[in-house]
């Protein structure tokens, strides 16, 4: 069960930074879902640095930091992206 919700976190989380940032994204979907997932992992890794721990009901806090992460590693990974699968589609 933990695998399949980090799945449906990275995918939610993926499709929020998609719509955060601002201009086109041109990773395709299943990307942006790892691209989540992996936003996920290292804003809980951030939050557990600046003392944040799982506490009863909605950590904030920590979903933010998934978030802030997320944005940054689907950004940078879209640019990865573009900078070598992409331009090979757009002179097919």
């Amino acid at each position: 069960m933990g695998w399949l919700w980090a799945i449906i976190v990275g995918f939610v989380l993926g499709l929020l930074a998609k719509a955060i940032i601002p201009g086109k994204q041109h990773s395709p979907l299943w990307l942006t879902t790892i691209f989540g997932i992996l936003g996920a992992i290292v804003g809980n890794a951030v939050a557990r640095a600046f003392g944040i721990e799982a506490t009863p009901g909605i950590d904030w806090m920590r979903h933010l930091f998934q978030l802030v992460a997320a944005i940054v590693i689907v950004a940078l990974g879209d640019m990865a992206y573009m900078a070598t699968l992409g331009r090979r589609r757009e002179r097919a």
